[in-house]
This record gives C-alpha cells, structure tokens and sequence, in this order.
C-alpha cells in the first residue's frame, strides 16, 4: 500500500511513545512510574460529572452539535474570560469550542498557513507547534527558549512569518510571561503582519498567589490572533476533549470554516459540563494547584538532594530539569527507566534546544512521587559513587 508522504515529515508522536515505553516494561513485569506525560490523576469534579450525565440523558444531546458552539458554552467561556482576566469577548462570534487544546493547535495551522509559508515555532515546544504547520505544507522555523532569558523567545530577531504560536506558562520549560512580552508580541506582529497563536492550557495550574494573564489581556490582542483555552490540567478533564479558541472574529469564523469540514463538533452534553466547568466550578483548579504545590515541593527537594539544578515552576505541573554532567538528554531517560524504573521526557523530544533537558510531571498520586523520588536518589547515588 502506499501512504501520504506528509506523515514521514513528522516523527513519532512523542507521548505514543513514552506510552509504549511503559507498556512494554510492565509487560517485562517492572513497576514503572511515570513522569513522562501531563495527565492528572485525580477525578473531575463532581458537579461538572453529574452535569455531562444529566445532560447525556436529554435525547437532544444525541443529535449532531453544531461547530459554532451552545449559546451556553460560549457564554460560560465569556463569563469565564470576563471575570478572569477582565477580557470581554463577544460569545456570538469571537468564541467557539474546539475537541481540546491539541486539536486546536494542529487545526489552526490549516486555517491560516499556505504550503512554502513559514511559521514560527518556540523550541522546546508542544510537539503538534512543528507537526500542524508541517501538515499543511509551511515551513517552520525554530525559536530557541534559552533558560537565560527565561525561556522567552527573541521576537525582534526572528524571520518574517506568517503564525506565531506562544505558550504561557509553557510546556516543557515551566516558565510564564507577563503582559509585557505579549503586548511585545503584538507590536510584532502589528509591524509584520504576523497571527499570534497563544496556547494557554495551564493558566489556571499556578502556585503561591501567582495568578497567570491571558494573551487577550494584553491591548490590541485581538486584532492580530487568538487564545486557545483548554480546561484538561486545570479542571482534570484531559479525557473529555474540551477547549475552546477566543479572540480574533474573523479568525474564530474561519477556524469555524475548516471545522465543518472536518468534524461534527463537540457533544453538547460536554459543552454543557464543560460550561459548568467554567461557572458552577470555576474555583476547582487552585485546589488542585494546591495539591501540585505540595507535589512540587517534594519533588524540588528530593531533586536538590541528589546534586541536580532544579528550577522551582511557579505553574504547570512540570518540571524542566537539566541532566548531569557526561549525559544527554536521551542516556539520562535511559539511565532512570533503567535503574530507577521511572519514565520521565527528553527534552530534545520538544526540540532542538531542549537538549541536555528531561521533563518531569506531577501527575502521580503523592506516594507514587515519593517512591520516584526515592527510585531515582538510590539510582543517582549508585551511579555517582
């Protein structure tokens, strides 16, 4: 058989393959514990499960959705914008609902790029930042994140373009940016003609009183892109496949556009739970920001303990962690799946500049991270001694 040549562009999905990773030594009989990939482990609340079965059992929910969204939905995420950043959205047009962040970061690539343009990638980066553009034919250019500057990406330095994606607070380094760098991004972008994509899934993942913005905060925002806003870390919905994109009309339209097209939109009865979500539950992530605060701290200093620098996350639920001295990313993944029976991330899995970087999660019950962390100091002392 013969396939299209676009899947060779890109490699393995890199999740998949951490999950096969794991897979193949449980298979071997090894307890293996996982910090390799972002998925919580604690339940959705309640009230947002009871409201997707009340809503499952209205024969209306069994009919094809409609891709523009519910009035509820779309209100709910305005309601939720407006309290939460003080951004007003118009929900009639500037919001529709998307199967989760993944999908619209991939997605969003097909609305805006041609095949031969280029887009503008952080490195490290969420995988589907390079595969998106390289599916719809763009090239993508990296924007190394150097832990010197902060994990922020020169903007003034980069090639003309035609998509920025951003991501803050950002996968895999942990860091944030404030409203400087976005309102930064949209001078940029003013001046190049440049759609801004910000990514914010893990805004609501933040710890000691810190309070991540919104790229739609920052003045003249929705002239030049959009946010998409998942609800999978901070409401522990990774399963349900519900986020949404905001901002730019006639972006949001065209967004709507390709999604005709392609799917037939999310299930009412999770845009409904979903709404409860962000109304009914909207205080439910920084209960669970307290428990990945707790997570972080133990994690913190087992690391420190065992002679590895460690930068402290003030959000996300992930460590970026560089490897010790006479190993690369790929021997230290190796090494600690090998000895320690724990799966953390290469870093250069996100990226060019992610080398000499693993990342590690918190979404592990706490006697599983204590047990990793343990795992992991016996196996470092053995090795150093």
């Amino acid at each position: 058989m013969k396939f299209a040549k676009r899947l060779d562009a890109v490699p393995p999905y890199l999740f998949a393959e951490l999950e096969r990773k794991v897979s193949e030594a449980e298979k071997a009989g090894v307890d293996v514990i996982s910090l390799g990939i972002g998925d919580p482990d604690l339940p959705t609340p309640p009230a947002v499960i009871d409201a997707l079965t009340d809503a499952a059992r209205d024969p209306r929910t069994h009919q094809y959705p409609t891709n523009h969204g519910t009035e509820e939905f779309r209100s709910a995420a305005a309601s939720f914008y407006r309290d939460r950043f003080g951004v007003d959205l118009d929900p009639a047009g500037e919001v529709i609902p998307v199967l989760g962040g993944k999908e619209g970061v991939g997605h969003i690539a097909l609305a805006c790029l041609d095949p031969g343009d280029v887009c503008l990638a952080p490195d490290p980066g969420y995988p589907p930042y390079t595969s998106g553009p390289v599916f719809a034919g763009a090239q993508v250019h990296y924007l190394p994140l150097r832990e010197e500057n902060g994990f922020l990406p020169d903007l003034d330095g980069a090639p003309d373009a035609k998509l920025l994606y951003l991501n803050y607070p950002n996968n895999p380094t942990g860091a944030t940016a404030e409203l400087e760098f976005f309102a930064h991004a949209i001078d940029v972008a003013r001046e190049r003609d440049l759609i801004v994509v910000h990514d914010n899934a893990y805004s609501e993942v933040a710890f000691d009183g810190y309070r991540p913005p919104s790229f739609l905060q920052a003045e003249g925002a929705k002239e030049v892109g959009v946010e998409i806003f998942s609800l999978s870390k901070g409401w522990n919905m990774t399963g349900w496949r519900a986020a949404l994109v905001a901002g730019n009309a006639e972006l949001v339209d065209r967004y709507r556009h390709l999604k005709t097209n392609l799917d037939s939109g999310m299930s009412e009865a999770v845009q409904h739970a979903a709404a409860v979500a962000l109304t009914e539950e909207r205080e439910f992530p920084r209960e669970i920001s307290e428990v990945y605060a707790r997570r972080r701290d133990l994690l913190a200093t087992g690391l420190r303990e065992v002679g590895l620098k460690v930068r402290v996350p003030r959000a996300t639920p992930y460590f970026w962690v560089a490897v010790p001295d006479g190993h690369t990313s790929a021997s230290f993944t190796e090494l600690m799946l090998e000895q320690a029976s724990v799966l953390v991330s290469p870093g250069d899995s996100y990226g060019p500049s992610g080398a000499g970087y693993v990342r590690l999660s918190l979404t592990v019950p706490d006697s599983r991270l204590e047990e990793a962390v343990d795992r992991i100091t016996r196996a470092l002392v053995i090795i150093q001694s």
